[in-house]
């Protein structure tokens, strides 16, 4: 745990609690703050006062007696209006902030000879990849690092704070919009496309949220943007004109100068006098296709920032694992494999794991995103046969139409039965691919429980096949 400074002997608001809000609230309680807590949710409450916590119900609160209301990453701060709490703080003068924030006001205070090394990872697509394999290199090269954020590990549930350590944070819109001066040595923003446009008042505001983890940025540090999706370039052109920092431009589509680039997954480091060969990213199974060579160029341009050669760097990617609910291969009964990329949230990033095959079995579906599956007209032919569940079932079966044939399984193991059981009567190498293109909240918490909610039934339709004909089906 990071203990939370600057406000000790200081009464702190936390609404959500949530896995961010009870790791504020022990991280500002070990710094010597007093936090007191509340939710809307009796089960919340009743485990927050488990543990020892002060619950009391903010809306009979004085809000005159906080120095500052810790909002949890999902409670909306501006749209679609502001929750009640952020109202409530803002009429009493009192600050509202998120994690990040307080990780960054406690690393403020750290010395600054001996302070430790941050990188940020933000984006609509790839930050998790990118940040699990920056993290994996680093550790790799025998670096000191901690992995957290918005993924896995909250932020503030991290190890405390030692000289020469470097924390690898991936952060959210929600996230950046609830930071204020979080300022890290590396920042990165892998690419932009239309997400939580409600939670943001539309496209502008998603944006300017991202554009955030640049805010506090300044000489001597690093940025590193994606150049391959107009919202980005626009900003790269910008940033080189009013920006202080050292500026990285990375593409897994074309040459860019000054910059780091993958083309056909040969990943070329351009930032000096002439391009250098760095590594054959099509050599590393955990990082194919177009998406993945542009993660990898982020992870580069991070790592060679904090002083890293272009040996250790490689040697890290080749033995990168991957990350969970990303493209992984979970198992493989007869000649079907299993692909588990309930990562995939939103369209875009479905797209990029429907392009890696040629032909694939989908399941898909859960709570539409704005604008729904629309933009992955192109890739319907690839589609063998669409499996749809929760609550966009019938609207996905209706943009599909005829382009390939559609069953409204509604339910994620009766998609996988029925997925495999097609799958199967061909005879030939075949591939099911969850990338539900959908928010989880329908049916599941979040895109971990429904990717592991895949697997299980995947383990389950293994059990009632003889064995066999099961291989590699994963715990």
């Amino acid at each position: 745990m990071i203990p939370v400074k600057g406000f000790e002997g200081k009464r702190v608001a936390i609404f959500g609690l949530g896995r961010s809000g009870l790791s504020a609230a022990r991280a500002l309680k070990a710094g010597g703050a007093e936090p007191v807590l509340w939710d809307d949710k009796v089960a919340s409450t009743a485990a927050a006062m488990k543990e020892g916590f002060t619950v009391e119900d903010l809306k009979k609160a004085d809000w005159a007696e906080f120095d500052a209301l810790m909002l949890s990453p999902g409670v909306p701060l501006t749209h679609p209006e502001p929750h009640w709490t952020v109202k409530a703080a803002k009429a009493a003068g009192v600050q509202v902030l998120g994690d990040i924030e307080l990780f960054a006001r406690t690393l403020a205070r750290f010395p600054a000879r001996n302070r430790p090394k941050t990188v940020a990872i933000t984006g609509t697509n790839g930050k998790s990849t990118t940040t699990a394999l920056i993290g994996h290199i680093l550790k790799s090269a025998g670096k000191n690092v901690h992995v957290g954020g918005n993924i896995g590990i909250g932020v503030l549930d991290l190890d405390e704070m030692q000289p020469g350590a470097v924390y690898v944070i991936e952060t959210s819109s929600y996230q950046l919009d609830l930071s204020l001066t979080f300022k890290p040595d590396v920042s990165i923003l892998m690419n932009l496309s239309p997400d939580h446009l409600d939670r943001h008042g539309g496209m502008d505001g998603y944006i300017a949220a991202k554009k955030r983890i640049f805010m506090n940025q300044e000489k001597g540090q690093t940025a590193v943007i994606g150049a391959d999706d107009d919202y980005t370039a626009d900003l790269i052109s910008q940033m080189r004109v009013s920006h202080p920092v050292k500026l990285v431009a990375i593409s897994s589509r074309r040459v860019v100068g000054d910059g780091v680039y993958a083309l056909n997954g040969e990943l070329y480091d351009a930032s000096g006098e002439r391009a250098r060969h760095i590594i054959d990213l099509k050599t590393v199974r955990t990082l194919t296709g177009r998406h993945n060579w542009q993660n990898g160029a982020a992870a580069f341009a991070a790592c060679k920032a904090l002083g890293l050669t272009n040996e250790q760097i490689a040697v890290g990617m080749r033995s990168f694992p991957g990350l969970a609910h990303r493209m992984q291969e979970i198992g493989r009964i007869g000649k079907v494999r299993f692909i588990n990329d309930s990562k995939a949230t939103n369209a875009d990033a479905a797209r990029q794991a429907m392009s890696s095959f040629d032909k694939f079995f989908w399941i898909a579906g859960g709570k539409a995103k704005a604008g729904g599956i629309d933009e992955l007209r192109d890739l319907y032919p690839r589609i063998k046969h669409a499996f749809l569940i929760g609550e966009a079932a019938e609207l996905f079966e209706k943009t599909i139409g005829k382009a390939a044939p559609c069953t409204q399984s509604r339910l994620l193991f009766t998609a996988t039965a029925q997925a495999y059981a097609e799958a199967e009567k061909s005879g030939k190498e075949e591939i099911v691919l969850f990338s539900p293109a959908c928010a989880s909240f329908d049916q599941f918490t979040d895109f971990e429980a429904r990717g592991d909610a895949f697997r299980d039934a995947v383990n389950e339709i293994a059990k009632s096949v003889a064995v066999a004909g099961v291989q590699d089906i994963g715990a």
